[in-house]
């Protein structure tokens, strides 16, 4: 059951900043599991449903909605309830298929009660209808006892019109009603310094303390409904769990405890709620590492069976099956799961008894699994669009499609004429991998606007909740803290150091002639380009006055640590974007860091590189315990006193969290997230090559984004580029990679150039291509972005290896703010100052002048008893 309160928010304002005061975020009201939405159209409905239904319960207030098929089409989305007027409820009723628990009717005053009630006494499936009042005044418990239901359904609810108060708040709690309360008025901070109502003691409120201890009885479950353990809870431990994303409990023995801080065994907290009665809280979480028991297994009951034990076998084979096993080829060969899947499927219909048929179907879900841990899709993934589907009222036929149908005999039915759907509308066919198209003459600023969004992250608090303890116990345990994360994450057990150094043996460097002649090509453009940078940061010194002289020199960053990533690519690239500009610097120590393989060995493109650049060792390590290894130094890493490199969102917060910690004395190139590319394309760009831009930056990973504006092209053009797109993407080996990125990828359909470099700047995109008509002269507009490719002889795939420009470049919007990695980035500027006894002459006055009103005494002295000193 929900906590006894739904927080609102209003879709037209943009999400709240995770520091602000203002109120709780999105990522923050999800784990109270339900949000409240109002709507004024059908389409912003639809919208908000499609971007957060799969973290939140959305509730619509839809009495603004007018036409009744839009009330349903609300809910056919994906809306868990909608509150309506009595008028609407009337109307509504002639849907049959809407059920009543869906709907919640906002009533005022005694007439509009007693209509209800006499609405429901029509049909007794109604008495599941919520009921929603504003009156103050309005006492749930005799509420419910006249309506004859039962308050431990959660059907009552009250909303406010004036400011909502806490004591309000206990009192509608008290009474067994469910509050809506605005986002802003609440906070996680129990320091409350806004004046705020604080959430987790609303949660404690409505918890039932044990009279042993005065603790609250915690169950905690996974996504799925599995129980992992029964642990205590107290007002400060679910303050402190709400606050940080994670799981925190309350130990009898010793007080507050953080899952996982020591064992790395934590927990990303998803929800709380309640069982049925509220005398047990209920703790969802995504349980990280081994599992939640102290002994290693997955839950306190014993080790996952079924469904879920496979999927944690999968996940782990996906990450270290040898090359050429059968498992690999699954992940590896989408055509030969694809088989697999067909095969098994045929044999699940043929069979006959049930042992054929729970053997045949156990294939059948081994194979569709492994299809979905492939394409980075988990049971929880699947069991939640289950949920939405079952939440739709209005119903597909059902019918077989037409070859499966033809094959087997099964009589359709004759379809019955109906005008085609305008093109928007239509949902892909099967199989086909498409982006959502965005015509911005006809939609919504707002919603255009929601559709640049990036792809949600997770909360920046679980994130840093789960990376901080690994690198403390990196800086507390150095090489044995290291060691043990790689032997982890990596399976690489039988390292027994953590680095690798310089001179690099010539067994680990072994490259076809082809590979090492790329290479070699690349760098060498790098360095070109990278040299020419130096006239930029010649020394500068001038004379600002008679006898006051003024220079600046650069001088190279002595120590930098260089990230490279690991994960579903080798990346010697970034090896070669990072490590070619340090070396053209003259940093006097480069440090490499970069997960191994599970026997230990790190890929010989990335170890030739490194040696090329003069590399005095490789870190054997990834995420944040390679980072907190180079930030602080271990008995074999060396400190470092930069950090450079792109990583997954572990990495971004290791690296904030280490360049925050002025003990460290380390610093960093930039925040980083998932790849990126906007292009730019008129009806001049071949669509062939237009798709091939937007599929290399898709492929990267599911979370990649990839936008295409197309500027005033028609119908037949569009449709060119979006068969280009499906016809490339199937052909590619990372396909289901790239259908999950496509699947929160967009096209916008725009006017003119003017406003496709409007959104462009807006979006501030990682890679811009410009595919278009004097390509060379819309450079000029371009405000923002990490790196531009002009023209169509110009794919993003040369900067991202050979060009000579750096592919470290600034992510999620960040181009606002940050350049992308250049020879600056390794170098640090000294300012100096020269004066003549006549130049402080000439200068004395002004400074004791300022020094005087800043009232700084000292620092006037220090120029006034030099001048006395010449006189």
């Amino acid at each position: 059951m929900s906590v006894p309160f739904i927080v609102q928010v209003d879709p037209s304002q943009p999400p709240l900043d995770p520091a602000s005061a203002n109120g709780l975020t999105l990522n923050q009201i999800a784990y109270f599991g339900r949000v409240l939405v109002k709507v004024d159209t059908r389409e912003q409905a639809e919208e908000f449903i499609r971007r957060h239904v799969r973290s939140l319960d959305v509730y619509a207030d839809a009495t603004a909605i007018r036409q009744t098929a839009d009330l349903v089409d609300i809910l056919n989305a994906g809306a868990a309830k909608i509150f309506i007027t009595l008028g609407q409820l009337q109307a509504l009723t002639q849907e049959q298929s809407v059920p009543a628990d869906r709907l919640i009717v906002k009533y005022a005053g005694q007439d509009e009660l007693e209509a209800f009630q006499r609405w429901v006494s029509e049909d007794a499936s109604r008495k599941e209808a919520g009921l929603s009042t504003n009156d103050p005044q309005v006492e749930f418990t005799a509420l419910a006892e006249k309506l004859g239901v039962s308050l431990e359904t959660q059907s009552l609810y009250r909303t406010y019109t004036s400011p909502v108060t806490e004591e309000g708040l206990r009192e509608t709690i008290t009474q067994g009603g469910v509050s809506i309360i605005p986002a802003d008025a609440l906070t996680l901070d129990q320091r409350n310094p806004a004046g705020k109502i604080v959430a987790s003691a609303l949660v404690s409120f409505r918890a039932v303390r044990t009279s042993d201890n005065g603790l609250y009885a915690t169950t905690v479950v996974d996504a799925r409904g599995v129980c992992l353990g029964l642990v205590w809870s107290s007002d400060e431990s679910i303050s402190e769990a709400l606050r940080t994303g994670t799981g925190v409990y309350q130990s009898r023995k010793r007080g507050l405890w953080y899952k996982g801080q020591s064992s790395g065994d934590v927990q990303e907290l998803i929800s709380v709620g309640f069982d049925c009665d509220s005398d047990c809280l209920v703790f969802v979480v995504n349980q990280v590492g081994r599992g939640f028991c102290h002994l290693g297994r997955a839950s306190c009951f014993g080790p996952y069976n079924g469904l879920s034990r496979l999927q944690k076998t999968l996940q782990a084979r996906k990450a270290d099956a040898p090359a050429g096993s059968y498992t690999a080829r699954l992940f590896n060969e989408p055509k030969l799961t694809q088989a697999k899947i067909m095969e098994e499927a045929d044999e699940l219909c043929r069979a006959t008894t049930p042992e054929e048929v729970a053997f045949e179907a156990a294939d059948l879900f081994y194979f569709a699994l492994t299809r979905c841990v492939a394409a980075g899709v988990s049971l929880e993934d699947v069991e939640r669009n289950l949920d939405l589907k079952n939440l739709k009222v209005k119903r597909r036929k059902g019918d077989a499609k037409g070859p499966w149908a033809e094959k087997l005999g099964v009589n359709q039915p004759a379809a019955t004429p109906a005008p085609a759907p305008a093109k928007e509308e239509q949902p892909p066919a099967d199989g086909r991998i498409e982006m959502t198209r965005v015509v911005t003459a006809s939609t919504p600023a707002t919603v255009v606007a929601d559709h640049l969004k990036r792809p949600s992250q997770k909360s920046n608090d679980a994130i840093v909740g789960l990376v901080r303890p690994i690198v403390q116990d990196v800086r507390d345990g150095g090489d044995a803290a290291v060691l043990k994360y790689t032997h982890k994450f990596e399976k690489a057990t039988s390292l027994t150091s953590p680095v690798l150094r310089a001179p690099f043996p010539e067994s680990l460097m072994q490259l076809s002639p082809e590979t090492q002649a790329a290479l070699d090509v690349s760098i060498d453009n790098i360095a070109k380009f990278h040299s020419a940078q130096q006239g930029g940061n010649e020394a500068l010194s001038m004379e600002t006055m008679p006898g006051v002289v003024c220079s600046r020199f650069s001088r190279p960053i002595e120590r930098v640590g260089l990230y490279i990533p690991g994960g579903t690519a080798v990346l010697p690239s970034t090896a070669m974007m990072l490590g070619v500009p340090a070396m053209v610097a003259g940093c006097q120590k480069i440090v490499l860091a970069s997960p191994p393989r599970a026997d230990g060995s790190v890929s010989p493109e990335i170890v030739y590189v490194a040696h090329k650049v003069g590399a005095e060792s490789i870190v054997l390590a990834g995420g944040a315990q390679a980072v907190a290894a180079m930030a602080y130094g271990t008995e074999s890493v060396s400190k470092v006193d930069k950090i450079l490199g792109p990583g997954n969102q572990f990495v971004t917060a290791a690296k904030m969290l280490v360049a925050n910690d002025t003990s460290a004395g380390v610093s960093i190139d930039m925040p980083a997230g998932p790849s990126e590319v906007l292009v730019i394309a008129d009806r001049q760009a071949n669509p062939a090559f237009v798709a091939s831009d937007l599929l290399s930056q898709a492929e990267h990973g599911v979370d990649s984004q990839v936008i295409l504006i197309a500027i005033d092209l028609d119908e037949a053009q569009l449709q060119a580029i979006e068969d280009e797109v499906d016809q490339q993407a199937h052909a590619l080996p990372r396909m289901d990679i790239v259908k999950g990125s496509l699947a929160h990828s967009v096209t916008f359909v725009v006017r003119d150039l003017a406003e496709a470099m409007a959104l462009s700047n807006q979006y501030a995109p990682e890679h811009l291509i410009l595919q278009i008509e004097n390509a060379e002269g819309a450079v000029e507009q371009v405000q923002n972005a990490g790196s531009v490719f002009i023209g169509a002889w110009t794919p993003e795939s040369v900067g991202d290896y050979s060009a000579g420009v750096n592919h470290s470049l600034p992510t999620y919007g960040y181009a606002k703010q940050y350049s992308g990695v250049n020879l600056g980035s390794f170098l640090k500027h000294i300012t100096s100052s020269n004066l003549t006894a006549e130049g402080l002459k000439g200068l004395a006055k002004t400074v004791e002048q300022l020094a005087g009103v800043e009232g700084l005494e000292a620092h006037k002295r220090a120029v006034s008893i030099r001048v006395a000193h010449m006189q």
